[in-house]
């Protein structure tokens, strides 16, 4: 496994058209908005949890690529699994001895990080990817559909109902959302994790990918639209990210009517100002 001995910053932008990107359980399952601006709002967790079931579909839960935080996981009884590890038993520092053996085997322990003192103690886990809630770059408007159901649940339901057998319910949609999101890679904690360059390949390839292995209904058409990596030169890096990613613009597109709501990614421009691109930083579009 290639050492991952470059600091990277990137800039993820994806659409939802007719779906809920990410809904808020406090706020009746609503599409996540930010009250004050209107904008629309995707958690950082949300798009871990897509990565996180990309991997499992695209590697199988192989050798080294299991994940820790799987749906309805029962996460002491996997930390449980490194102190029955026999290396671990016989280690001076079972708890270090665990949490290596924890990296080792979980991609998104390595990637993410973790927090194992739940139960035997494996430590806790500084992951060298980082990601920012992901922000519409417009405000959006969130639709409420009521639906029908042409079946109930039990004879009971059936009997109240004299056989009409329709039940009613409500369904949550943004029509379009252009959503951006900025992400952080440490070669300095990739390598206490030991999150190599496959590793990294693999988290890109789940950016590409994950929303076409994760369908739903509920979601509608979400794409991943953009994917913009700028790559320095050294491990701490050769330019505040905050200035690389004012670097990225996102405009309405001349080419269409500006003032008409958008409903596509075809309504909106993105362009990089390489020119002003510092010195010891490269940049490559991937999507």
């Amino acid at each position: 496994m290639a050492e991952l001995k470059n600091k990277i910053d990137f800039v993820y932008i994806f659409d939802v058209q007719d779906g809920n990107p990410n809904g808020d359980p406090d706020a009746g399952n609503l599409p996540r908005v930010d009250a004050e601006t209107g904008m629309g709002l995707v958690t950082d967790v949300c798009l871990k949890r897509k990565v996180r079931n990309y991997v499992q579909v695209a590697k199988s839960l192989a050798d080294g690529y299991d994940i820790f935080i799987k749906e309805k996981a029962v996460l002491n009884n996997e930390i449980d699994k490194a102190h029955d590890d026999s290396e671990v038993k016989s280690a001076k520092d079972k708890t270090a001895a665990a949490r290596l053996f924890m990296c080792k085997n979980y991609y998104d322990i390595r990637t993410f990080g973790a927090v194992m003192s739940t139960g035997k103690n494996a430590g806790q886990v500084r992951g060298p990817i980082q990601l920012t809630f992901a922000r519409s770059v417009d405000s959006i408007a969130t639709a409420e559909h009521s639906i029908t159901r042409m079946a109930v649940a039990t004879e009971n339901e059936a009997e109240k109902q004299k056989g009409d057998n329709r039940t009613m319910g409500r369904k949550a949609t943004v029509p379009y959302g252009l959503y951006v999101c900025h992400g952080f890679i440490s070669a300095n904690l990739a390598k206490q994790t030991g999150f190599s360059e496959e590793d990294l390949q693999l988290f890109f390839d789940a950016l590409k990918n994950m929303f076409d292995v994760d369908r739903s209904a509920a979601r509608g058409l979400m794409s991943a639209q953009k994917l913009i990596v700028f790559k320095h030169d050294s491990i701490l890096g050769n330019a505040p990210a905050n200035k690389l990613f004012d670097l990225v613009k996102i405009e309405r597109n001349p080419d269409t009517n500006p003032d008409a709501v958008p409903r596509s990614f075809n309504d909106y421009k993105v362009t990089i100002d390489m020119d002003s691109v510092p010195s010891g930083v490269t940049v490559e579009e991937l999507i």
